[in-house]
């Protein structure tokens, strides 16, 4: 005989021996049997079993109940999202009319017995309800993850960086198979980015994290596709689920083509869970869709750190600025946030023959090409130099170097020209924000100094003429630290000479003020000067 091992049935019916001989029909047939003898205590034994996990697989459903009919109790099932799947057969050892049938098919039953009825019969009836309300929430628990991957497939794809990309998997991987879960990105550098959802894990650092991240590289060498696999306890390191604690990892790991590229989704294995072909696909699916995106994220990473390590190596750093006579200067570079390229900002302070030249600029556009343009205004900015101090005419031979060797470029830059011994300044200001002057007293006010972008063959104004006392400081900034999306740029600049007056004196005060007031997670790279006289 046919039947449906370790099926639970709830039985109810307010006849004692209807109710007995029921579950002993049942009971022979390997099922189990919760009696109950009402509707309102058959609502009561599936709330309890809903909230301990283990609702009953069918109910039989007695017609005729004293406190409600089954079509009512039928109806309340059905009214709860959790209980809505539960499979309901009425009975009832009344006349059966074509109505009573109707009835209770409307109500959201799902079969209608007449009793007494042969054993064979109820079983059979049983059997088919349970594995009709499989079939359906297997079908829907298909659709349901699906949906799932797909939506951790286009969160994977969205990441801005490999961190960012890991952590979006690792959520997906947890959403997907209700557990903990560990991702690992590797690049061919064969530094790990990870990213954790559900769990307690070990820290980014800890030795486990390190453990886990070389058991990874090892499983991907000399594999391309994607495999999945379970690595027992004692080679898995304790704690990159949860702290101090052994388990059995299931791991996916998919490799790159090229073989450079490598994820892992790691899951603790149940012990009660069996493995699912299915589970697998769906993991393997993920898996592909985050090695497919962490490529160009990991190129870029390279880009970007070369980019950012050859702005770095041609900026001074602080506390190695040249020594130059008569001023104090003051100097920031902040890089872009991590999931943003990097841009061309730079400053310089130089010494000429008429006093020292500071700089703020900016290469339109990102990446390694506008670092590079960077470099070159740098260089030919201190060439010429040399032999003359004049802004205006300094931006201008900047404008035709652009426009011969990149005429597809564009840059902005202010140039300010300072003679400690009288405070003389002289500005020449192409397409930049201006220098604020920040007077004794709290006033701060933009230098009126305009002029268009390098890279466009345009005249170039007469210099913007101010002054400097000992107590002043003059401020120059690029764009990155005030520019926010959706905000118009003179508003950032009003608020930016806000925080610059009310700012404490000093100049590296000034400065740490301005950044942690602006320089949160910048989009762009932010150059910054500040200079007075000494």
């Amino acid at each position: 005989m046919q039947h449906s091992p370790g099926t639970t049935v709830l039985v109810v019916d307010d006849v004692a021996a209807s109710r007995y001989a029921m579950g002993a029909v049942l009971q022979r047939a390997g099922h189990r049997v919760v009696p109950v003898a009402s509707g309102g205590e058959a609502l009561v034994e599936l709330d309890v079993r809903l909230r301990d996990g283990t609702l009953p697989d069918v109910a039989l459903v007695d017609v005729g109940l004293p406190d409600m009919s089954g079509f009512e109790l039928c109806r309340r099932v059905r009214a709860q999202l959790p209980m809505a799947a539960l499979p309901v057969v009425h009975f009832s050892a009344a006349a059966t009319a074509p109505g009573d049938r109707c009835r209770g098919l409307d109500a959201g039953g799902d079969a209608y017995l007449t009793v007494p009825a042969e054993p064979r019969e109820i079983q059979a009836v049983v059997r088919a309800a349970v594995r009709g309300a499989r079939r359906a929430t297997g079908a829907e628990t298909a659709v349901h993850r699906l949906t799932l991957l797909a939506e951790a497939v286009i969160t994977v794809q969205a990441a801005r960086c490999p961190r960012e990309l890991a952590t979006a998997a690792a959520e997906g991987t947890a959403r997907l198979t209700a557990s903990p879960a560990e991702v690992f990105v590797i690049g061919p550098d064969d530094e790990p980015y990870r990213g954790t959802a559900r769990g307690r894990p070990a820290d980014a650092g800890s030795d486990a994290h390190q453990a886990a991240a070389r058991l990874v590289t090892r499983l991907a060498e000399g594999r391309t596709g994607v495999d999945t696999i379970v690595v027992p306890a004692p080679l898995w390191p304790a704690g990159v689920f949860r702290p101090g604690v052994e388990e059995d990892a299931r791991v996916t790991v998919a490799t790159a083509q090229d073989g450079r590229t490598t994820v892992c989704l790691a899951t603790p294995v149940r012990r009660t869970a069996t493995g699912d072909p299915a589970d697998d696909g769906l993991r393997a699916r993920l898996a592909q869709a985050t090695v497919l995106a962490a490529e160009p994220l990991l190129m870029y990473q390279v880009e970007r750190h070369v980019a950012l390590t050859l702005q770095r190596s041609f900026l001074p750093r602080p506390h190695k600025l040249p020594h130059l006579p008569g001023v104090d200067i003051v100097v920031r570079y902040e890089p872009a946030s991590e999931q943003t390229e990097i841009g061309g900002d730079f400053y310089a302070a130089l010494r000429t023959r008429d006093g020292i030249l500071t700089a703020v600029g900016d290469v339109v556009g990102h990446s390694l090409d506008a670092a590079t343009v960077m470099v070159e205004i740098r260089h030919a900015l201190r060439a010429y130099c040399v032999d003359e101090s004049d802004p205006v005419v300094l931006a201008t031979r900047l404008d035709r170097m652009l426009q011969e060797y990149h005429p597809d470029v564009t840059a902005t830059v202010c140039l300010a020209l300072v003679d400690p011994g009288s405070g003389r300044v002289r500005i020449a200001n192409a397409g930049h924000i201006p220098p604020l002057i920040l007077r004794a007293g709290g006033d701060a006010r933009y230098a009126d100094a305009c002029g268009p972008l390098l890279g466009l063959g345009l005249e170039r104004p007469p210099a913007t003429e101010c002054r400097l006392h000992r107590t002043d400081r003059l401020l120059m900034v690029t764009d990155g630290l005030i520019e926010t999306r959706g905000i118009p740029i003179t508003t950032s600049m009003d608020q930016l000479r806000t925080a610059a007056a009310d700012a404490p004196p000093g100049l590296d005060a000034l400065c740490d003020v301005l950044l942690g007031c602006f320089g949160r997670d910048p989009e762009d790279d932010i150059a910054m000067l500040a200079l007075r006289l000494g």
